[in-house]
């Protein structure tokens, strides 16, 4: 059985869609945890699963790397085979990435390299594109530079707003990361080989 940490910022849609598909007896893997930078939204799916959650404050620390290291702590007291960033608004430090790389991915709402950083959704529609995407990739120390896992294109529609855009890039998103997480499970994706 997999066992998965999986780090958010807010409301978690992406770990909702995980601790569903994990009701499933057959399914291979498991959410252990739940952790957050921050009061969130997300933790109470912790509450209403009966998953352990815990929030390690960015603002409780004197630098990143500080945070990074309490974070690295606090996700290994878990064990976990696999970290997933999903919604982390928070670049993790390279003590983060050295700690758990490549058995830590993060899930993007833009066809990378295409559209990295905070506001993919944003970007996408300023640059007037006719197609965006969402990508699940290793993470690494760059800025959603890591090695890519999956993708899928997302068309852009007339009229689409911000919050249009990013509500059918999610489900993408989370199909993308439910398929990557049982392949992972079921041994036909290799993070080391993929990272190599």
């Amino acid at each position: 059985m997999l066992q998965l940490v999986v780090l958010i910022s807010g409301t978690g849609s992406n770990l909702r869609a995980l601790l569903e598909a994990s009701e499933d007896a057959e399914f291979p893997a498991r959410v252990v945890a739940i952790g957050a930078d921050r009061e969130c939204e997300g933790l109470a799916l912790g509450e209403e699963f009966g998953i352990p959650a815990f929030t390690v404050p960015f603002t409780a620390y004197e630098s990143r790397d500080a945070w990074g290291e309490a974070l690295v702590e606090q996700v290994r007291r878990w064990n976990p085979g696999l970290v997933v960033l999903s919604g982390l608004m928070r670049l993790v430090p390279p003590g983060v990435v050295d700690a758990f790389s490549p058995y830590l991915i993060n899930t993007h709402p833009a066809y990378l390299p295409e559209f990295p950083g905070a506001h993919g959704v944003r970007d996408a529609l300023a640059a007037g594109v006719t197609e965006t995407g969402a990508s699940l990739i290793v993470v690494d120390n760059s800025v959603d530079g890591g090695p890519i896992i999956a993708q899928e294109r997302v068309p852009v529609l007339p009229g689409d707003t911000e919050t249009s855009l990013h509500d059918r890039i999610k489900p993408v998103e989370r199909r993308l990361l439910i398929q990557t997480v049982l392949d992972i499970a079921n041994s036909h994706l290799d993070l080391k080989e993929l990272s190599a």
